[in-house]
């Protein structure tokens, strides 16, 4: 009897410890440093934040995703094909066609082409498809408080920004439940905790969101009226020009150096661009600010002069392929639909 006594005794202890690893608790200073900034910055009372802290749970798949090594960049030529591809421009043609109407009314009421907002939606969530099956309470709970460590010393002050930004992040989801009347365990989104049609983040979602069917809410889960007024407002928060292009191919001249511009924005004239041996494949007939982008294709290097509106899409994701991507779904879309494609 004592022998089949200590036997279960090891066997709890063993389990309520591989409990407590499988389930960590945060550290509790950083915990505090926590409560003390939902209160201060966006006025949460503690007993309310510390009831959801109570309900959110550590999850190892979060950690592993985010902690998985860097897939090796893909080439534009086999980045493309992810995105562009004969049945997302059909599923993107069929749904512009559904809501022609709404869609037409954003654009004309924001500038942001119809086309536009449907490719985000189609390379985002593939039109509604897939938009993330994680708890969004857990995913910024397990990223805020446990966001992986590399252990390599370069990484040390980037990993700890990031962390902050995921607790900022799980307190304004919190408060974002609250104002849009959102079951906030019942949310479902990415493993980094972006939401809804258009995978916005809870600080955009509550800076950008708008409500579009005028039902006093902006619900980017169930509301297409609010989703597409949301996706334009960002692109008009950040800087889209009606109406402009987005790009223009370029050439390079025989011998250029392959001048690499630093950042995205578009900082470089034409005429300066020229200077760098990079001129518009066609004459353009405008002299807007671009920058260059560089790709690898399926024929070889692609040169594009990349203006404003390149730039806007890419605070939506800042990869250039992102970018680029969006705006080609956007002309086939647009082209099989009947619409004007946006420049």
């Amino acid at each position: 009897m004592r022998t089949f006594l200590l036997r279960l005794s090891a066997l709890l202890l063993a389990t309520s410890t591989a409990v407590a690893a499988a389930n960590p608790s945060p550290d509790p200073a950083l915990r505090q440093v926590f409560l003390d900034h939902a209160s201060s910055q966006y006025g949460l009372p503690a007993a309310e934040v510390e009831a959801w802290l109570a309900k959110s749970e550590y999850r190892q798949s979060i950690v592993n995703a985010m902690s998985r090594p860097a897939e090796k960049v893909k080439p534009w030529r086999d980045y493309r094909p992810i995105f562009i591809s004969d049945k997302r421009i059909r599923d993107g043609q069929a749904f512009l066609a559904r809501h022609r109407d709404a869609l037409a009314q954003v654009e004309a009421d924001t500038g942001v082409p119809a086309e536009m907002i449907v490719a985000i939606i189609g390379v985002e969530t593939s039109y509604g498809g897939n938009t993330g099956s994680y708890p969004v309470l857990d995913a910024l709970y397990t990223l805020g408080f446990f966001y992986p460590v590399s252990g390599d010393p370069g990484q040390l002050e980037r990993e700890a920004a990031r962390g902050r930004f995921f607790r900022d992040e799980l307190a304004q989801v919190m408060l974002l439940a609250k104002e849009e009347k959102l079951d906030l365990a019942a949310l479902k989104g990415s493993y980094a905790g972006a939401m809804g049609y258009g995978q916005f983040m809870p600080s955009s979602y509550r800076a950008y969101a708008r409500d579009g069917d005028g039902d006093g809410r902006r619900d980017l889960f169930g509301s297409l009226d609010d989703v597409f007024a949301s996706i334009a407002n960002y692109f008009v928060a950040h800087g889209w020009q009606a109406g402009e292009p987005v790009v223009a191919l370029a050439r390079a001249d025989q011998g250029s150096d392959g001048f690499k511009p630093e950042g995205l924005e578009a900082r470089y004239s034409l005429a300066e661009l020229g200077e760098k041996g990079f001129r518009p494949a066609e004459a353009l007939g405008h002299d807007h600010k671009a920058t260059l982008v560089t790709l690898e294709g399926t024929e070889g290097t692609e040169h594009w002069f990349g203006f404003q509106n390149f730039y806007t899409i890419t605070r939506y994701n800042r990869s250039p392929m992102y970018a680029m991507a969006v705006y080609q779904l956007s002309r086939e879309i647009a082209a099989g639909s009947g619409a004007a494609a946006a420049p």
